[in-house]
């Protein structure tokens, strides 16, 4: 019996580049395969890196479809992965083992940065020096009294005396009493998190807590080796991070303690886990905790945190409250909000503005009405 395979949530380009693939790689199973309608499929092919495969693939999971996830993320929420750029390898490989019925889910996919403004800190704001003191030449003594004047010779010495009048010295300005510096805030301290942002670090590093387990960072590619679960790096987002925890890696002691930690993961993964703790149940400063929030596009969540998943469908429906969203996906507030928190720091989320968008007023009259044509 011939197996099924359709496809679904694409344009017509990368389906047309999928159906060529198709036939090279059947032609090397032996045609045990059939390409049919969406409908009449066993397996579905879905997009997901468009606009709709995720709301496709929703759809397709709840009818007991069996969907392969077209992507060119690491890993993905579907049953079967088909990795990004299209080729009759991969589909043969895809084909070949589902007909060996190793359905192998993959994990769930990390949320991947948009194109996200940097968040580089401002730099110190450098004090002015005090100007040195120029030492000034000694000003002539005007106090001291005018010789007095040559009497003649008929004037016996000691007869006539002059008289000399002490002028009152100048009255000394007081110096001004110098401006009362103000202290200096102590600088806030930062966390793993902040760290995270594009452009704080550079370079390959080690980051570790003591016996826990290394993350191994290549800041220019914007990539981690570690654990494959977030949940066991929760503490090393707690408490004050500096620069000097991070230790600097040659290429060749990177690449040797990177293979064994496994392939590489996005550190925007590692961002987005930060932005979900960092909240523990409130909003990040500086956002409206009764604005309306919405997602700009499906995020991939964790299976970690399943409760995820829900409110990411409520929040997909449109704008709406975080009160709104928790009735909606029946998740507790905090919860709404830890996961708002996190896809604001990965830019997967955004407030959205009660302002009306200017309308354009209509050309009226008759020569308005001409002038638009």
């Amino acid at each position: 019996m011939a197996l099924t395979l359709g496809t679904t949530g694409m344009d017509s380009a990368t389906e047309a580049e999928l159906r060529a693939a198709f036939l090279q790689a059947n032609a090397t199973q032996g045609g045990r395969w059939k390409l049919v309608p969406e409908a009449e499929a066993d397996y579905v092919v879905v997009d997901m890196d468009s606009m709709y495969g995720p709301m496709s693939w929703l759809r397709l999971h709840a009818a007991g479809k069996q969907v392969i996830g077209l992507t060119s993320a690491p890993r993905t929420q579907t049953d079967f992965r088909l990795e990004r750029p299209i080729n009759a390898n991969g589909v043969a490989a895809m084909l070949d083992q589902i007909s060996g019925g190793g359905s192998v889910t993959a994990p769930a996919a990390e949320p991947v940065a948009q194109a996200v403004p940097s968040g580089m800190s401002p730099s110190p704001v450098p004090y002015d020096q005090l100007p040195e003191e120029v030492p000034q030449k000694p000003r002539e003594d005007l106090s001291a009294p005018p010789p007095a004047p040559k009497l003649p010779d008929s004037v016996q010495a000691g007869s006539l005396k002059p008289t000399t009048i002490e002028p009152a010295p100048a009255p000394v300005a007081a110096a001004p009493a110098p401006a009362p510096v103000a202290a200096a805030a102590p600088p806030r301290e930062r966390h793993l998190g902040d760290w995270l942002v594009p452009g704080e670090l550079q370079g390959k590093l080690r980051y570790q807590l003591g016996n826990g387990p290394a993350v191994l960072i290549d800041a220019d590619a914007r990539q981690y080796h570690g654990p494959a679960a977030l949940k066991p790096l929760a503490g090393y987002f707690d408490g004050a991070v500096k620069r000097d925890h991070f230790g600097s890696l040659d290429d060749a002691t990177f690449a040797r303690e990177a293979t064994a930690l496994g392939a590489a993961q996005p550190l925007a993964r590692l961002q987005w886990y930060g932005g979900l703790l960092a909240g523990q149940g409130k909003l990040l400063p500086g956002f409206d905790p009764s604005a309306q929030y919405r997602l700009t596009k499906w995020p991939q969540t964790e299976r970690e945190f399943p409760k995820h998943f829900r409110i990411a469908t409520a929040m997909m429906k449109g704008p709406a409250t975080l009160d709104d969203v928790a009735a909606a996906s029946g998740c507790p507030l905090e919860d709404v909000i830890d996961f708002v928190n996190a896809n604001l720091a990965t830019g997967f989320a955004e407030v959205v503005s009660d302002e009306p968008e200017p309308v354009e007023p209509q050309k009226g009259g008759l020569f308005g009405r001409l002038r638009g044509k």
